[in-house]
């Protein structure tokens, strides 16, 4: 009995040996595999991060400077749009930044007598944008701004039937937006939306008849408001030139 519990006990022994490096085995496989799947994520990870060294640099603002709102559209066309303005110099609003945004308004009653009153608006807004790693290109920035301002002229207070259509002529992109606003009288409201590279343009151009006059001619105000937003425009282009270089006068022989 002796030997054969002896026996027994070596057996037992012998047959757990292989259960043992079994386990072990596999806890010595599984960390050779996590470590390698740690090293594939590692690689990837590492693979997946951008270079900054390799990463193009973004493209420059093609324009640096804005030109004075109040001198962007010319005075023929202001007297034009706005006759009898109370300030045919426009008035400027205060900015804490003239090369980001600027912007100039008119307004004015006309009064004919008997035939009633004409009243006029007009506004000019011009917003540039400066390329930024972490905001995007100058361009593109000024393209979302652009969108932006045509989505905020559909929405205006009170706007009736707001009409968006494409406003051709107005530098890379723009669009008008034409709509009806219910006070003690009815203003047509004409909005210009215009981008030309890094810079946008919003002019508004609104008018109202009072005393008996005849409402405003909605396809006049729309066609006088694309006149005025392709001067804005080319006063953008205007401001950015560099002025020509005087030719020097040939300097006499000694």
């Amino acid at each position: 009995m002796h030997r054969s519990a002896s026996r027994l006990t070596r057996v037992l022994a012998c047959a757990a040996v292989p259960v043992i490096l079994t386990v072990a085995g596999c806890s010595s496989d599984s960390g050779k595999d996590k470590g390698s799947s740690d090293g594939k994520k590692s690689n990837a990870s590492s693979s997946a991060k951008p270079n900054a060294k390799s990463a193009a640099p973004l493209e420059k603002a093609a324009f640096a400077a804005l030109p004075d709102p109040c001198k962007a559209v010319q005075t023929a066309t202001i007297e034009a749009l706005v006759p009898e303005a109370k300030d045919k110099n426009g008035t400027a609003t205060k900015s804490n930044d003239l090369t980001s945004r600027a912007s100039c308004s008119w307004n004015g009653l006309d009064e004919d007598g008997l035939k009633g009153s004409q009243y006029r608006w007009l506004s000019l807004s011009y917003f540039r944008y400066d390329s930024h790693a972490s905001l995007g290109s100058a361009n593109a920035r000024a393209e979302e701004q652009y969108n932006k301002q045509v989505e905020a002229a559909k929405a205006s207070e009170g706007a009736q039937d707001p009409k968006a259509e494409a406003a051709a002529g107005t530098g890379d992109q723009g669009t008008s937006v034409v709509y009806t606003v219910k006070k003690e009288v009815d203003f047509s409201n004409t909005t210009i939306v215009a981008r030309t590279q890094n810079v946008v343009i919003t002019l508004d151009y609104n008018g109202a008849a009072y005393e008996g006059a005849g409402a405003p001619d909605r396809a006049k105000l729309l066609q006088d408001a694309i006149t005025a937003a392709k001067e804005a425009v080319a006063s953008v282009d205007a401001a950015n030139k560099q002025p020509a270089e005087q030719p020097q006068s040939p300097q006499p022989q000694q």
